[in-house]
């Protein structure tokens, strides 16, 4: 069996040609590839090597998320979202025993996203899709994504959830890096909130979704929303008033639906993790290479004595080849 990080990120290099000759790529500047990180764009060989010596067999490749776009021209997006698919489809049929892929689809556009996604699925050979957690702030719930969540389930696709752009955070700071730290991980309860709240997890039952960042903060919150999901059924209760429009079950009944990666940093945060959305659900996942990169993931996650070794066999391995359907 190989390990497996199925949360890592790649500006390709032509993106970073473009900016250094013309200044731009697609109307896109510099910022949108982190190059003051050069590791975005290390090439194919290169992070094979820190791979190795992080202990990691296989990357699940995703393109950085400012590439997602989806604030501009759907068919601008479409062309941005062809040419990363294509680059990361580079690196996976140069080196297809370390690489597998997410693609990316510009997602403002249902139709064109599907579009895209079965291409990516069927000749390009990606196991699935990498999303932002809402289309300029329209959540994932709302009808009008309804056939796109159709034709995920039915490919098969696994979709994997970051934030792409700003997070929910920035409308009350955008300082000390809370946007990130604290906003990161804000997106994705909210994410999960919607989708259960919102009975897609219902309409669309065989799934497969993976939250990264852990979930950030959906394992912790699932008892609240319980509270709120009950708060619903009483009288006088405007708030909760909708609670119970779609959702039968209560939200925590649902934290087994989804994937979590195990970008936690504290043993005593993966800990709970499992125990609250079970083992089976935890994949190993670092954000290589950005600032908040997991570091030496694999004797990390391997070193921690509250882990019995079936439990980090079941994060590094099993897990997530069950969720490629490897």
């Amino acid at each position: 069996m190989a390990v497996i990080d199925i949360h890592n990120h790649v500006t390709p290099r032509r993106f970073v040609d473009a900016i250094e000759r013309d200044g731009q790529w697609h109307t896109l500047g510099p910022d949108v590839g982190e190059l003051h990180i050069p590791k975005f764009f290390i090439d194919a060989e290169g992070r094979i090597a820190e791979m190795d010596e992080m202990g990691v067999d296989i990357h699940v490749l995703t393109i950085n998320t400012g590439f997602f776009r989806y604030d501009l021209d759907a068919e601008l997006t479409h062309t941005i979202a062809d040419e990363c698919n294509e680059a990361l489809q580079e690196m996976m049929t140069s080196h297809p025993d370390r690489y597998l892929g997410l693609a990316s689809v510009p997602l403002q556009d249902v139709s064109i996203a599907i579009e895209v996604m079965e291409h990516a699925m069927g000749e390009m050979g990606f196991k699935g899709i990498t999303i932002g957690d809402h289309v300029n702030g329209v959540t994932l719930d709302d009808p009008r994504f309804y056939p796109f969540w159709k034709s995920v389930e039915e490919l098969g696709a696994v979709v994997f959830f970051h934030q792409s752009s700003s997070t929910i955070v920035e409308q009350r700071t955008t300082r000390y890096g809370i946007p990130n730290v604290i906003g990161n991980l804000t997106e994705r309860a909210i994410t999960f909130g919607t989708l259960v709240y919102g009975g897609i997890m219902d309409r669309y039952p065989d799934l497969k979704l993976c939250l990264g960042h852990a979930g950030g903060y959906t394992a912790f919150g699932a008892a609240r929303m319980d509270k709120g999901w009950r708060a619903g059924a009483l009288e006088n209760m405007p708030e909760f008033d909708d609670s119970r429009t779609f959702l039968e079950k209560a939200p925590s009944e649902y934290l087994s639906r989804f994937y979590y990666d195990s970008c936690t940093y504290t043993e005593a945060t993966l800990r709970f993790l499992i125990d609250a959305v079970g083992i089976d659900q935890v994949v190993l996942g670092t954000d290589y290479p950005a600032p908040m990169f997991l570091d030496d993931p694999v004797n990390w996650i391997n070193g921690l004595g509250s882990l019995t070794d079936s439990e980090k066999k079941a994060i590094l391995e099993k897990n997530p080849e069950r969720l490629l359907g490897l």
